[in-house]
């Protein structure tokens, strides 16, 4: 960029800083909004609050300073129906500019001036910094003004020491020498069928929109662009696996999965059966099995993938499961032993707390065969582990992981049945993003007897009635949580953190009850003590980080206090909530929070009226988008410029249906026509 004329090394650095280092970066950098600045105003039919375009001539101007020292230039500026006030604060060299008989285009909010100066001048509006652009002031001063004024003029998302008509002028110059040279990547057939704009005039019309109907026109080819892109990337990925065919033949019906559905204390749903069924005629297919299993919170996900293990270890093989967090692992192999050992099911456990001797006796196991079921977390994929005859693959929370650490895992196993299981529920689109290559089943009912949670969002004021609603729980035999966001207190934020308030709590607060301190900077085995402590019965409190958001399930606990819940997302809260209530006693979630931040408040006000966790997935989306929905190690592959997916459903399933249509009918994209689609994947990464 530093090459583009008017940028240089100092500007190209500060465009770094916003992510933008070549040409091409500034021609896909989406405007942030838009303002229409094409239509001018007569300042009589001005009103406040509003902004507005007129063309005015400087009546008089003056510098002066005001009552706190600062500097301000203040112009009148009328034309034949009034005047009106224009002020700028700390910009002296305006007056400079701005001089009387002088005329410009004027573009700014309309605010109501000082109650003296209407007193005396009856109704006065003003504008405070606006925009100027002066008229008759030559050739380069038409252009300038063409670019900044009298039309749809875009705004773009900047950072601090680059300003607006700067960075406009540096796009104009790319976009007028550099947007005719894109190749287009789309398929002739398909953009003339779609009626698509050429990528060319779409990029120019992103930029410097002639109009309203050209802007929608030039974002639908683009968006369309981008979601075609991820979805045919999908649909390769997923037509290389499934033209693999597998070894492993399964026994879907056999003494194992009878004996464990006689085991279960309750009878599957409806749904759990449905999904068990799906998944069983995916695992008996000849092309291996890529699916993903999303349920809301309670809704028995583990159960099924139990049972759809023991199909696995009946015929013949070994299963391998890798959560995300140890505490996730460590309640998957207590589940799993609680049903498979009694059954004859060896279920081992890989994780950074195993002793060494009982790690090598576990590799030794998994290695020989007689380790039948395998859970672990990252320890899984170490090179060191091997299997002897690895079938099934189930990933928990695979956007916890990327997309390496899950490869590793795969290629243990050579042509392995994959399920991948989400807790977090998915917004659509999202999933449609993500996990597109991935077939979908998905629990859409409650196991019989949860009762719901109430949930109450309160101010930091009612903290002693919340200490004593949890107390009245702990007396009655239940227990509860309470969470925060932070392990230690830290001196850039003035939040409470679960290691000082739990000292608090246990010695101030309830003293009578016994409460422990539970993170992720734990040791191993002070942290399973601790939760075996918990699932037991025998600590009633539980103070933890976001550590609990997944990976205890304890019936008896009935009560959570999140503390600083604003700095959850909505996911992320009802997470949390999905700890409690999972038994048959009512149970109540408390937030505690005095936030005045506006999204902030409505994520908490969802939380509290809402427990559909799909809905709440879906507003967690539009208030927060998927960057930090998915977290960082899976953002980065969803780096949208133009696409909105809270608003371009429709163009995502046209997207993805013209994507999987193509890789069908060309599953290598060998197409000559085809080459310029191919380089465009190459240059965005999305190739593999």
């Amino acid at each position: 960029m530093q090459y583009v004329k008017g940028v240089g090394p100092a500007r190209a650095a500060q465009l770094k800083r916003l992510g933008l280092e070549t040409v091409e970066d500034v021609l896909w950098a989406a405007p942030r909004r838009y303002e229409d600045r094409s239509r001018l105003r007569r300042i009589t039919d001005l009103t406040p609050g509003t902004a507005a375009t007129v063309r005015a001539r400087v009546v008089r101007v003056a510098l002066r300073r005001t009552q706190r020292g600062r500097s301000l230039v203040e112009a009148v500026m009328g034309d034949e129906t009034g005047t009106i006030s224009c002020l700028w604060f700390h910009q002296p060299y305006l007056i400079q500019q701005v001089k009387p008989d002088a005329e410009f285009i004027v573009y700014g909010r309309l605010e109501p001036g000082p109650p003296a100066r209407r007193a005396r001048a009856g109704r006065r509006l003003q504008f405070i910094h606006p925009e100027l652009e002066r008229v008759g002031g030559g050739e380069h001063d038409a252009q300038e003004a063409a670019l900044h004024t009298g039309r749809i003029v875009p705004i773009y998302p900047l950072t601090e020491g680059v300003g607006q008509r700067w960075y406009r002028r540096v796009v104009h110059t790319v976009v007028s020498r550099y947007a005719s040279t894109v190749a287009e990547a789309l398929p002739a057939d398909l953009r003339d069928r779609l009626a698509l704009k050429p990528v060319a005039w779409a990029l120019q019309q992103m930029h410097f929109p002639e109009s309203w109907e050209a802007l929608d026109a030039a974002r639908r080819r683009l968006v369309f662009d981008e979601l075609f892109l991820i979805q045919i990337r999908l649909a390769l990925r997923r037509s290389r696996l499934t033209a693999r065919r597998k070894p492993q033949r399964y026994q879907a019906s056999g003494p194992l999965t009878e004996a464990l559905f006689r085991r279960l204390p309750f009878a599957l749903t409806a749904s759990q059966r449905r999904v068990f069924e799906e998944l069983c005629r995916d695992l008996c297919e000849t092309r291996p099995m890529l699916r993903l299993l999303q349920g809301d919170v309670g809704s028995g996900k583990t159960v099924v993938a139990a049972a759809l293990m023991a199909v696995a270890v009946q015929s013949g093989y070994q299963v391998a499961l890798m959560a995300p967090t140890e505490l996730l692992a460590e309640q998957h192999a207590r589940v799993l032993r609680g049903y498979f050992e009694p059954l004859g099911v060896r279920v081992g456990l890989l994780a950074q707390g195993v002793a060494p001797a009982d790690r090598k006796r576990l590799i030794r196991g998994a290695a020989d065969g007689t380790v039948q079921m395998l859970v672990g977390t990252h320890a899984l994929i170490e090179s060191a582990v091997t299997f002897k005859q690895l079938a099934l693959v189930v990933i928990d929370e695979q956007h916890k992981f990327g997309v390496a650490q899950r490869s590793r895992l795969v290629r243990k196993a050579g042509t392995p049945d994959v399920l991948v299981m989400t807790a977090t529920p998915i917004p659509r689109t999202l999933a449609l993003s993500l996990y597109g290559d991935l077939a979908c089943s998905t629990l859409t009912e409650l196991p019989p007897g949860r009762v719901p949670i109430r949930t109450l969002w309160y101010p930091e004021s009612s903290r002693p009635e919340v200490y004593r609603q949890i107390r009245e729980e702990l007396a009655a035999g239940r227990q509860g949580y309470v969470v925060y966001p932070l392990v230690d207190v830290s001196d850039r934020q003035a939040l409470r953190a679960a290691t000082q308030m739990a000292a608090t709590l246990k010695t101030q607060v309830f003293p009578e009850f016994r409460v422990e301190l539970l993170h992720g900077q734990m040791r191993p085995r002070a942290k399973e003590s601790i939760m075996g402590a918990f699932v037991e019965g025998r600590v009633q409190l539980l103070v933890s980080t976001v550590i609990v958001e997944v990976g205890l399930d304890v019936p008896n606990a009935a009560v959570m206090l999140i503390e600083h819940p604003e700095r959850f997302g909505l996911a992320q809260l009802h997470q949390l909530r999905g700890r409690i209530g999972r038994g048959t006693h009512p149970a109540t979630c408390f937030a505690l929070s005095d936030t005045t931040d506006e999204t902030a408040q409505k994520r908490l006000a969802a939380f509290a009226e809402t427990a559909d966790g799909f809905q709440l997935a879906e507003q967690d989306l539009e208030l927060r988008g998927p960057g930090e929905l998915l977290g960082r190690r899976q953002s980065g592959f969803l780096r949208f410029r133009m696409a909105d997916l809270t608003r371009d459903q429709a163009l995502l399933d046209l997207a993805r249906q013209e994507a999987f249509d193509l890789v069908e009918r060309e599953p290598q994209l060998g197409r000559p026509d085809l080459a310029p689609l191919r380089e465009r994947l190459k240059r965005a990464g999305l190739s593999s």
